[in-house]
């Protein structure tokens, strides 16, 4: 029975340490592209604007000519009809099932988001109609990152607000409300959000479980020993998770509500190094019995973290507390699914020489060196 769960923790950590080294190049910041889609009472088009990472669509056309590393202004326009082909061939939108034609409404631009450059689309989208059922099919980057998301902002015909959707490869097609969306979409959207972005967050994870992986011990005379009450684990967990969601949801309140704004480069630099401060308390033990104060203190820097996300999402102006508290609920469902996983297995394999030497201090080893390598490729911008 111990060995059988022995061997699912190491498949579950083997498949974290995965996806973790699949996104180390972006270890915060997943790929996504951003849409505005704005329809006008009394027309049948559809205005689209669409923000596309350059370092996407390298990497998809290699526009990148001369290999220097570096994309100019020059390789990018000359590839412009590329792009927008490229682009209009993984966007769908029909009505009753008949799609509506993609017509150009102005020439490609750049545009500055917190992680890099974008190209900037300007499209319309000709529809027969827009009185019967609407629907919008994405795919852009899916046949190559499965993790992919298209970001969109709709705003139906006549509505002052936009309706926040999230387009993946597990709902590439979903239908575009041509009435305002209601309170209860507006915070459920918000909330899936949240929890999707703690689960692909690998910084705040790896955070989260630096803090948790010794609540299921105690040191004494310098050696982690297990503890002997899973009430006094449980007390540790809470006092942790408790000061680490009480510190993310200040920051990230008054960074959503534009009271304080700190630069990202800055924001992601320093989640990077509050990893590797974790885990390298770890293998000391220096702040053994104070983990939430840790936990606390660099809550507050990921809560500047989680509102760069929520920013790109866009906040819809007319249900803004909505949004903020409905994103900050999804991080917190997300967090607690973590905690949920990880504290009954921690605590079943405390007393075994596994836990306490190949999970504490080696697993605890493997992060702080992964989460150096972010905070150099932060630092600078590699």
């Amino acid at each position: 029975m111990k060995r059988g769960l022995v061997k699912r923790f190491l498949v579950l950590l083997a498949a974290l340490l995965l996806q973790v080294l699949q996104g180390t190049a972006w270890a915060h910041k997943p790929s996504d592209s951003y849409l505005t889609l704005r329809a006008a009472s009394g027309s049948s088009d559809i205005a689209v604007r669409w923000d596309i990472a350059l370092r996407d669509l390298d990497y998809v056309l290699q526009l990148d000519r001369d290999g220097n590393g570096e994309l100019t202004w020059g390789e990018v326009r000359q590839r412009s009809d590329e792009i927008t082909r490229l682009a209009t061939s993984r966007l769908e939108l029909t009505v009753a099932d008949k799609p509506c034609a993609w017509v150009t409404s102005g020439p490609l631009a750049l545009d500055k988001h917190s992680d890099g450059t974008y190209a900037v689309l300007s499209l319309t989208a000709q529809c027969a109609s827009l009185t019967s059922a609407l629907k919008a099919r994405y795919s852009l980057l899916f046949d190559v990152d499965p993790s992919h998301r298209g970001l969109v902002q709709w705003i139906a015909p006549g509505a002052e607000s936009a309706q926040a959707l999230v387009f993946g490869t597990d709902s590439a097609e979903q239908a575009l409300a041509l009435q305002p969306a209601g309170a209860w979409q507006t915070l459920r959207q918000y909330l899936l959000d949240g929890v999707w972005h703690i689960w692909i967050g690998y910084d705040h994870i790896l955070f989260l479980l630096a803090l948790l992986l010794p609540s299921v011990l105690m040191r004494r005379q310098g050696q982690w020993e297990p503890a002997p009450r899973l009430s006094g684990a449980v007390k540790e967990v809470v006092k942790v998770v408790t000061a680490f969601t009480l510190a993310h949801s200040i920051t990230l309140s008054l960074a959503a509500l534009q009271i304080i704004s700190l630069p990202t480069r800055l924001v992601e630099s320093a989640i990077a190094a509050s990893v590797v401060v974790a885990a390298l308390n770890n293998l000391r033990g220096t702040i053994e019995g104070r983990r939430w104060v840790m936990a606390f203190v660099f809550g507050l820097l990921h809560g500047f973290g989680f509102a760069s996300v929520l920013a790109d999402l866009g906040l819809p102006q007319n249900a803004l507390v909505l949004a903020l508290v409905g994103f900050n609920a999804g991080v917190e469902v997300g967090q607690l699914a973590i905690v949920a996983v990880f504290l009954p297995l921690a605590f079943w394999l405390r007393a075994t020489r596994f836990y306490r030497v190949g999970v504490l201090k080696v697993g605890s080893l493997l992060v702080a060196l992964l989460a150096s390598w972010w905070l150099v490729q932060r630092l600078f911008d590699l």
